[in-house]
C-alpha cells in the first residue's frame, strides 16, 4: 500500500511539473484527460500474492490476466430459464419485448458467442451460425439443442459516462461498499445500507457520481475499508480513498434522499441509477412463476445430470433452488426430487421458489451434507426419509400455512393408504380445534387472497429436519458444492482467499463427495459442480474421486459447450503436490472460462457414472 502511495505521489509530482511548462489551453486539456481517466471504470482485481502465483502456474500469466479482467465485469447478457410447465420461450419473449418497449429499456446489442469449445462436436456449426444471425435481436432463444427453453436478454457496456467534471468543481459523489457496487453492476439500485460516504450538501434529486470503496490491506495482514460511514467527500486528494477509487466509477444516478436522510434511514433506495457503466435489464418481480434468472452453466449442470421421469434424485446443497427446480422441470414434475440444505431460511426459500414455479415433486429437508448418509442400523424415524423408493415409508415436508388452512401442517406421504389416513386425521383435528383468529390474521389472509400466492406469500414456514438417507437410495445425485466462488462475477476484490483457505475448501468438498458417492445406486449418476476457477476444488477433486472410488468413471456430458479441464499437477513451495486430470480426461469435464467468448461465470462440471460397488 505504501509503494502504491509513493507511485501515485510521484505521478502527481510529474504531472505538476509538466503543467508548469504548459499553455493554459494545454493545461486545461491535460486536466480534463486526467479527470476522464479518473472518472472511468477500469478496476484491477487484487489477489493474495501466493494465490496469484498459483493461478498463474495453472493458467499462464496472460490467460490469468484475462480471467481477472473478465471477473471484474458482468456478463454481457442475462440468461433466463423458462418454466416450460407454465409457458413457452416464444410466449416469454413476446411478453418481455412488450415490457421492455413500455419501460423504454431497449439496450444496445452485443453478441453472444456460444462456440467456446472448438474441439467439441456436440455443438452443430449450423446452429452456431443461426444463433449469430439472431444477434440483431435484443431478446433471443438459445439455439443449442435441448436448451430452446433458455432465453438471452442482451445488455451493453462498458459505457463512457460524462460525470460533469469541471476544473476546480468535481461532481457530487456517493461512495458505496464493494458488495453494493457488485450488485449495482448486475443491475440493482443503490440502497441505503450500501453507502459509505457522500459529498456535502447533497439534496434529494441531485445528480451524483457513484464510486466504489474496495478493501485495502491492513498492517496486521488483514483487509478492510478503514472508513467511517457518513464521511464527507470533498473531491480532493485529502478525501479517504481518493486515489484508491481512481477508475472505480460505476455510473451516475439521482439521489432519492438528502445526505442527512441517507445516513439516518435504515433501508430503501438511496440512488436511482439511471446512467450505468453496464446496462443490464432488471427482472425483479417480472413474470413470476414463468421465468427464473439463472447462469447458463448452472442450467447445463442440471442437464448433465440427465434426470428422467419417475426417478428419485437428490440435490445435496440445494439452496437457493435454481438447479433443484431446473431438475424438476426437466422431469416434467414427475418423480421425486429431494432438496437438502443445512440452512433453515434457505430451505424455506427453496419451498417458496418451488411453489412459485408450481412444482409438486420437490421435497425439502434441513440437512448438513456432511451427515447425508444414514447407517442401516440407525434408529427408525418416521419423519425422516431413509428408505428406498420402493418402500412405503414417510416422506414429508411440513408447512405452517399449507393448503389445509388454519395453520395445520401439510405432509406428503408415499404409500397407498397413507394419504387417506392422514386426511381423516386432519379432518378430526380440525373438528376438535378451537382457535382464536385475530383481526391482524384476518387482514393478512385477506391480502393474500387479493394478491395471490406470489413468491412472498408462498407456502412455507416450518422446515423438516432429516437424519440422512440410506446408501444407494438415489438414482442420481447433484453435489453443487459450497466453494470459494472465485468464478462469480462481477467481482471487485479477491484478496481474502489464501492458499490455506483454498486447500480447506478442497478438503471440505472431498468430505461431502464421500457422502454423495454412497447415496447413488450402482448404475446411477453423480454430478459435481462448483462456481470457482480454483483447480484445487475442481480437477483435484476429480482426481481424488477417480483414485479413491474405482467404481467411478467420468461420463460424457450433453450438451457440451464448456472448455476442457486442466491436465497435470501443481507443486507448491511447501512441498505439497496437487494432482489434476490425466491426458484423455480433460474432454470429459466442462470448465467455463469467464474470459472466453461464451462470457459466462467461472464454473466447473464433472459427471460420474457409478458402476458396481462393494460395501462402503
Amino acid at each position: 500500500m505504501k509503494k502504491k502511495g509513493r507511485n501515485l505521489l510521484a505521478a502527481f509530482r510529474q504531472t505538476f511539473l509538466t503543467l508548469q511548462n504548459m499553455t493554459p489551453q494545454a493545461e486545461a486539456e491535460a486536466e480534463l484527460n486526467a479527470a476522464s481517466a479518473r472518472y472511468s471504470y477500469n478496476p484491477i482485481l487484487r489477489w493474495n500474492p501466493q494465490v496469484e502465483d498459483y493461478f498463474i502456474k495453472a493458467y499462464g500469466s496472460l490467460h490469468f490476466a484475462q480471467i481477472s479482467k473478465a471477473l471484474t465485469r458482468p456478463s454481457c447478457y442475462s440468461c433466463i430459464r423458462v418454466n416450460t410447465l407454465k409457458s413457452t420461450s416464444d410466449a416469454v419473449i413476446e411478453k418481455l419485448q412488450e415490457i421492455m418497449r413500455k419501460s423504454g429499456s431497449q439496450n444496445d446489442v452485443v453478441g453472444i458467442n456460444l462456440k467456446e469449445n472448438k474441439a467439441s462436436n456436440d455443438i452443430d456449426l449450423d446452429m452456431v451460425e443461426k444463433q449469430s444471425s439472431l444477434q440483431n435481436e435484443s431478446i433471443t432463444k438459445c439455439q443449442i439443442p435441448g436448451l430452446e427453453y433458455v432465453v438471452f436478454v442482451k445488455g451493453s457496456g462498458p459505457h463512457e459516462i460524462d460525470y460533469g467534471y469541471l476544473p476546480d468543481k468535481p461532481p457530487k459523489e456517493v461512495l458505496v461498499s464493494r458488495k453494493c457496487a457488485e450488485a449495482v453492476l448486475r443491475g440493482a439500485q443503490v440502497y441505503v445500507p450500501g453507502i459509505m460516504a457522500c459529498s456535502s450538501h447533497v439534496e434529494e434529486g441531485d445528480l451524483v457520481a457513484v464510486s466504489v470503496a474496495v478493501e485495502q490491506p491492513f498492517p496486521d495482514g488483514g483487509w478492510g475499508l478503514g472508513i467511517t460511514r457518513g464521511t464527507v467527500l470533498q473531491g480532493l486528494p485529502t478525501d479517504p480513498y481518493h486515489f484508491e477509487r481512481h477508475g472505480l466509477y460505476i455510473g451516475q444516478g439521482t439521489t432519492m434522499l438528502s445526505r442527512a436522510g441517507i445516513f439516518h434511514a435504515s433501508q430503501g433506495i438511496a440512488v436511482d441509477m439511471n446512467n450505468r457503466v453496464f446496462k443490464l435489464p432488471s427482472f425483479y418481480d417480472v413474470l413470476e412463476g414463468e421465468i427464473f434468472l439463472q447462469n447458463l452453466p448452472s442450467i447445463i449442470a442440471a442437464h448433465a445430470l440427465d434426470p428422467q421421469k419417475g426417478e428419485r434424485i437428490l440435490d445435496m446443497c440445494a439452496a437457493p433452488g435454481g438447479k433443484t427446480t431446473a431438475i424438476a422441470i426437466l422431469m416434467k414434475d414427475e418423480g421425486e426430487v429431494i432438496a437438502a440444505d443445512r440452512s433453515h431460511n434457505k430451505v424455506i426459500d427453496i419451498q417458496k421458489l418451488a411453489a412459485e414455479l408450481g412444482l409438486t415433486c420437490i421435497t425439502t429437508y434441513k440437512l448438513d451434507a456432511l451427515k447425508a448418509v444414514r447407517k442401516r442400523n440407525g434408529s427408525s424415524d418416521m419423519t425422516t426419509l431413509c428408505c428406498n423408493k420402493d418402500n412405503n415409508d414417510v416422506v414429508n415436508q411440513r408447512s405452517d400455512s399449507g393448503p389445509l388452512g388454519n395453520g395445520v401442517s401439510s405432509t406428503t406421504f408415499v404409500g397407498s393408504n397413507a394419504d387417506t389416513t392422514f386426511k381423516e386425521n386432519v379432518s378430526n383435528e380440525k373438528a376438535n380445534e378451537r382457535t382464536y383468529t385475530s383481526k391482524a390474521d384476518i387482514r393478512k389472509n385477506t391480502r393474500r387472497m387479493r394478491n395471490g400466492p406470489g413468491r412472498n406469500q408462498s407456502l412455507g414456514g416450518r422446515v423438516e429436519n432429516s437424519k440422512g438417507f440410506l446408501p444407494n437410495s438415489f438414482d442420481r445425485v447433484l453435489l453443487d458444492a459450497p466453494c470459494s466462488a472465485l468464478g462469480l462475477r462481477p467481482r471487485l476484490f479477491a484478496g481474502e482467499e489464501t492458499i490455506e483457505s483454498l486447500r480447506n475448501h478442497g478438503k471440505y468438498q472431498r468430505r461431502m463427495f464421500d457422502q454423495a458417492v454412497q447415496l447413488v445406486r450402482p448404475g446411477g449418476v453423480l454430478v459435481y459442480s462448483t462456481c470457482t476457477i480454483n483447480p484445487g476444488e475442481n480437477e483435484a477433486l476429480v482426481r481424488y474421486a477417480l483414485d479413491t472410488y474405482k467404481f467411478l468413471s467420468l461420463a460424457p456430458q450433453h450438451p457440451r459447450i464448456g472448455g476442457a479441464g486442466l491436465v497435470g499437477r501443481c507443486e507448491f513451495p511447501d512441498g505439497y503436490v496437487e494432482e489434476w486430470l490425466r491426458p484423455g480426461e480433460e474432454e470429459l469435464v466442462q470448465r467455463f472460462d469467464p474470459s472466453s467468448q461464451l462470457d459466462t461465470i467461472g464454473f466447473f462440471i464433472a459427471k460420474f457414472a457409478v458402476g458396481p460397488k462393494d460395501d462402503i
